[in-house]
């Protein structure tokens, strides 16, 4: 690793599991020579990347696309099939916790047993005790055997040991919900301190807004194979079109679509395009299965009038129109705002509030409007339309997203605290 800068290169990585229809199969394999009845499973297919000291890496990934094994096989857990794993410093992993843990101990004598599996010293382990035994804040039971704790006492002693050994390198798989509230502020709190220090931190969660809040680069992982490597946004924007079933081949896919449907689509005058008269979003995303397309859409007062502008006091009115290119039962409409970091601000749809929005055949045009206050913080945001639904199997549908499709600014007449404008009756007595 020539680079000093890179504190983790993966070259080539490989991981293939034999499958076995019979447990039988597995221990002849094993005994007798020649003997080969198993399929083969590869859950990380010649997987590369090179990580860098001071980055925030998160990683995303459906259930199974290898994300977990491939935090195994940096930890040491799991050993590769074939490729390299180079890593230049100290790794504390928040895989599984409590692994290093030994039930019929003590929660102090865990925490020496945890330091010493990390290959900290008695001196080093006395010298940060303290400062796991208030992170854990468990009380008497750290004096009882481990395997007298509940679920949530584990978690926060395990946690504990494992956010206070100083690492180089913090790999954190899903597991910053742990404890109670006020537990999980905690945690959020070390792991800030954690990027303050350029810590490389290695970040694995279902949660897109965690990823956008706490992490600067991140890849996708899907069937063992990295397919995107980038920015935060554009790599939570990808995501998110996976989830709902989308791949390479459909995108493809839409894009003929659209071809298509620019042959049919409706005709309008000017007078009656709403979005000509607002600022759009050069870099609009836009997919779906194109059942129904959202053709246009707006902001606008009480009065009707476009406007880019509005005070977080005033109820405004979104609009997003909608044309069915096939028959189509209760649909969803929904509206949301972001960030330019693109973190979800505040967003509403029809199922969520209890909308019946019936039944539309193939060539119907329909116009959602929701009527409310946003009483969001001063600053610059975007407005996101889409129609979803469910099929018949309950899955969630994309018919039509345009995400950040139009630019909006909020301003206030009163100062905010945070993203949310409060307007409160304060009473003052002296008694």
């Amino acid at each position: 690793m020539k680079d000093n800068d890179v504190v983790i290169k993966i070259t080539n990585l490989v991981k293939e599991y034999k499958m076995f229809d019979r447990k039988k199969d597995r221990l002849l394999e094993a005994i007798v020579p020649g003997y080969k009845k198993h399929g083969t499973f590869r859950a990380m297919d010649h997987f590369n990347v090179e990580i860098r000291r001071g980055e925030v890496l998160g990683i995303l990934g459906k259930n199974g696309a290898g994300k977990s094994t491939l935090l195994k096989m940096i930890t040491g857990v799991v050993s590769p099939t074939s490729g390299e794993i180079e890593v230049n410093g100290k790794i504390s992993s928040l895989l599984e916790l409590g692994a290093a843990f030994n039930p019929d101990l003590t929660g102090i004598e865990n925490i020496y047993q945890h330091g010493q599996v990390m290959g900290l010293t008695d001196a080093e382990i006395k010298e940060k005790e303290q400062e796991i035994i208030d992170f854990a804040d468990i009380g008497d039971h750290l004096y009882q055997p481990v395997k007298t704790y509940s679920s949530g006492m584990f978690a926060r002693l395990a946690f504990a040991c494992a956010i206070n050994v100083n690492p180089d390198i913090l790999i954190v798989d899903e597991v910053l919900s742990v404890g109670d509230m006020a537990f999980q502020l905690k945690c959020f709190k070390k792991f800030e301190q954690f990027k303050n220090s350029g810590k490389t931190i290695i970040f694995v969660t279902h949660n897109v807004t965690d990823v956008l809040k706490n992490c600067n680069r991140a890849i996708i992982i899907e069937n063992g194979r990295k397919t995107f490597d980038g920015s935060v946004k554009d790599g939570v924007n990808r995501y998110k079109k996976i989830i709902v079933g989308l791949s390479p081949e459909d995108v493809q896919r839409e894009e003929q679509l659209d071809k298509q449907l620019e042959e049919i689509s409706i005709k309008m005058d000017d007078s009656e395009t709403w979005k000509e008269k607002f600022n759009q979003n050069p870099n609009i995303i836009e997919y779906g299965n194109k059942d129904a397309e959202v053709i246009d859409y707006g902001m606008f007062d009480l009065e009707g009038n476009a406007i880019n502008v509005f005070d977080n006091a005033d109820t405004i009115i979104l609009k997003s129109k909608v044309k069915f290119y096939k028959d189509v039962k209760d649909p969803i409409f929904t509206m949301t705002v972001k960030d330019f970091n693109g973190n979800d601000i505040a967003g509403t749809n029809s199922e969520i509030e209890k909308v019946l929005t019936g039944n539309f055949k193939k060539g119907d045009i329909v116009i959602a409007e929701f009527k409310q206050k946003l009483p969001i913080a001063v600053g610059k945001y975007t407005l996101s339309f889409s129609c979803t639904r469910f099929n018949l199997k309950g899955e969630l549908e994309v018919l039509s997203r345009k995400y950040d499709a139009l630019l909006i600014e909020v301003i206030t007449t009163k100062n905010t605290v945070g993203i949310v404008r409060l307007d409160s009756h304060i009473t003052v007595r002296k008694i």
